[in-house]
């Protein structure tokens, strides 16, 4: 005697060896003993034998058209017995209901299993929704496999092209197209970016990383609406001074201007000019939004993305030729330079020159102030403001000195890159810094003595910080320190001015609750502004590379910092190089080799040559 049992979820025949009534011994065909409840043996059978009789009941259900079973089965819970005779029409063999039986437990989305024997059809709903699921799984499944294949010749199929964004960015694992891109890459031994760029989705690695961060912190776009029309300020008081600004020549943001006129009786009165977009735009305003969610200008080698749109820029930059709308901060010095007095003043001052770096860095520099060879526009004032500079350097603590680090410039033009090298502690670089730090420093205290919030620069144990509360900065030896001079290009800049203005002019400060309101805008601005900063070193480190391409400097000098870091000769980059031998000491000239550099992951190696 032989049974047709369930066991584990599926069926399966053995030769009974001891009926125990609750329990049978049965033998597999294969050998093998085993126990068997009696209440899981379906079907006793004596022909035909062990082997025939599942391989007979296979050929039944094979034959059994699963649309046609569910339209003769009840649509209440039934016996497959029941079904099986109005299925064959007469009393079934027990090869004919063990088929019947395979083939309603091989059909789960047709039958929802009951019980032992027992079944029930699914709703025609339900049924047809679970069928339309298991094609299209196989459509996708067929879809995904062509793509794996197109990606495999190098091909980019076309239904990517909408999604090469997220592809590349931020892929969603479960989807099929990034299944055939994870299988192309496995088979291809590549990276799913690198097998991508191969397919030609990536246009360009410097559009790969461009569209990653414009992904992240734009995406909405960089454009903006047109601009309402701007205020003329014609109304606010011309100051009796030629200012003049020190810049890039691609700087467009000129934020901040000079100025310096004899006092009558003696002594001299040194103005600090700063651009004045706050008296244009409104907290909550439209234009303040988009600084708002901007907080900063983006700054890419060859180009930037503006905090404000154009035209703000163009009706509050100092831009030569011009009065322009201004918070002025005027240090009133005696003879010998000292301040006897300070004044600030909301007004409009008239730009008499835009300075350039690279044409005034030639004539105003130690050499010539040395020799007096100061004939040349504002010679006389830059002298004159370089040693008010210094006597502020040396009250903070800070004694002059020749520093020996380095600024680089990049300019890029039709895919050349140009890396210029300043020494920074130049005579113009110290001016600059001396009275924007002046500036920072005294409206900074000001806002702190009259209570009104700002956003402070603090640091103390080595850390840097915003902070709503006034503090020292140890690095540059203050009390307090306001950021107020960039407030076309950072937007804590634009709300301290805001506080400044109301200070100025006798008016009630918009901001009023530092924690809460002005709380808000440093945390959004230390966000911005890391990301900013983080993503233009890695563009400058993109930039390199291609100067390093472009220029052939495949074996150049560099210079050992510490173990095995190194700055490469001439321009900002700097790499490990585990292949430097170790009694190679800080400061060290060796000669390197670069090799292999990876555009996409900014990766390259660099070989250890000789000592140079």
């Amino acid at each position: 005697m032989h049974v047709f049992y369930e066991e584990d979820g599926g069926f399966k025949v053995g030769t009974v060896l001891a009926d125990n009534v609750s329990s049978l011994q049965v033998e597999a065909p294969h050998g093998k003993r085993t126990k068997v409840k009696a209440g899981a043996v379906l079907l006793r059978f004596g022909e035909p034998g062990l082997a025939g009789f599942l391989e007979a009941a296979h050929r039944v259900e094979a034959a059994i058209e699963p649309e046609f079973l569910w339209e003769v089965a009840p649509q209440d819970e039934f016996d497959y017995q029941a079904l099986a005779r109005e299925y064959f029409g007469h009393q079934p063999t027990q090869v004919e209901s063990a088929g019947l039986l395979l083939r309603l437990h091989g059909l789960p989305m047709h039958f929802y299993k009951k019980g032992k024997g027992r079944y029930r059809s699914a709703p025609p709903e339900s049924l047809k929704a679970a069928l339309a699921s298991v094609e299209r799984k196989r459509q996708q499944a067929e879809a995904q496999a062509a793509y794996a294949a197109a990606l495999s010749r190098g091909e980019l199929p076309e239904a990517f092209r909408p999604l090469l964004d997220e592809l590349l960015y931020e892929p969603d694992r479960g989807s099929i197209e990034y299944k055939a891109v994870e299988a192309a890459a496995g088979q291809a031994g590549l990276s799913p970016l690198r097998l991508l760029a191969r397919a030609g989705a990536v246009p360009s690695p410097y559009d790969y990383h461009l569209r990653r961060f414009l992904r992240e912190h734009f995406p909405a776009g960089v454009h903006v609406a047109p601009v309402a029309p701007l205020p003329d300020h014609d109304d606010l008081p011309l100051a009796p001074v030629q200012a003049f600004s020190i810049d890039d020549v691609s700087t467009t943001e000129i934020d901040d201007a000079l100025s310096v006129v004899p006092r009558p009786g003696g002594g001299w009165q040194v103005g600090v000019h700063i651009a004045a977009p706050a008296l244009g735009l409104a907290p909550g305003g439209t234009l303040d939004e988009l600084a708002a969610a901007r907080q900063s200008t983006v700054y890419i080698p060859g180009d930037k993305i503006t905090m404000l749109p154009d035209a703000v820029i163009e009706r509050y930059t100092l831009r030569e030729g011009g009065a322009r709308a201004v918070v002025s901060l005027y240090a009133h010095l005696d003879d010998a330079l000292a301040p006897i007095g300070f004044e600030t003043r909301v007004e409009r001052v008239h730009v008499a020159a835009n300075l350039r770096h690279d044409d005034i860095e030639a004539r105003f520099n130690e050499q010539s102030i040395a020799a007096g060879a100061l004939d040349f526009p504002f010679g006389p004032e830059l002298a004159r403001l370089y040693a008010f500079a210094l006597r502020l350097e040396a009250g903070r603590g800070r004694p002059e000195q020749a520093p020996d680090k380095r600024d680089y410039a990049f300019y890029v033009e039709q895919g050349r890159v140009r890396i210029v090298e300043r020494r920074r502690g130049s005579p113009m670089d110290r001016l600059v810094a001396e009275l924007m730090i002046l500036a920072n420093a005294h409206w900074g205290g000001e806002l702190a003595a009259a209570r009104v919030p700002a956003i402070y620069r603090v640091q103390n144990g080595g850390k840097t910080r915003m902070s709503t509360a006034p503090g020292p900065h140890d690095g540059l030896g203050v009390e307090q320190y306001a950021w107020s001079s960039s407030p076309l290009r950072r937007y804590v800049d634009l709300v301290n001015q805001r506080q400044i203005i109301a200070r100025a002019l006798g008016e009630d400060p918009p901001y009023r609750r530092a924690a809460d309101e002005l709380g808000v805008v440093v945390r959004d601005f230390e966000a911005a502004y890391e990301a900013y900063g983080e993503f233009q070193r890695q563009m400058e480190r993109f930039w390199c590379l291609r100067w390093v391409e472009q220029e052939s400097a495949w074996r150049t000098r560099a210079t050992v910092l510490r173990e095995n870091l190194v700055r490469l000769e001439r321009i900002p980059l700097f790499t490990r190089m585990p292949s430097l031998p170790g009694d190679v000491a800080p400061g060290s000239a060796v000669e390197v080799e670069i090799r292999d550099i990876d555009y996409l992951t900014l990766d390259f190696d660099c070989h250890f040559v000789a000592r140079a």
